[in-house]
């Protein structure tokens, strides 16, 4: 399985950006997915997470409100929306399949076992 993460960009405070998680492989639908991310000096944090299919989504609290995620199976790709920017949310931001099908949902990291290269966002003031 390969995760490709793209979308992310330089925007300034308050803009959008809209990052892709595509996936390879044919169980792609099978799995919940998640995003996390890390800031130069932080550990990496949940972001958000979505059920296999796509009827249920978690957030963080620093972003719940202004971040929705969504997939499209047909496609093997997971979309997360990031509105309202702020510059706390700078950071490299991953992509991730959980590790079991038969788990729910999962903010820790521990718990994912295939990961994207990461795509970097950063938000100016």
């Amino acid at each position: 399985v390969q995760l490709q993460a793209s979308g992310g960009g330089l925007v300034q405070a308050g803009e959008s950006l809209s990052l892709s998680c595509a996936a390879s492989g044919r169980t792609f639908s099978q799995y919940n997915m998640g995003w996390f991310r890390q800031a130069p000096g932080k550990e990496r944090e949940f972001v958000a997470a979505i059920t296999w299919n796509g009827l249920t989504t978690y957030f963080a609290d620093t972003v719940k409100g202004r971040f929705t995620l969504s997939r499209d199976n047909g496609k093997n790709t997971v979309y997360l929306q990031m509105n309202g920017l702020k510059p706390e949310d700078t950071a490299v931001y991953y992509c991730a399949r959980r590790s079991s099908m038969l788990g729910g949902v999962s903010r820790y990291p521990k718990d994912y076992n295939y990961w994207g290269q990461g795509t970097q966002v950063t938000v100016s003031s």
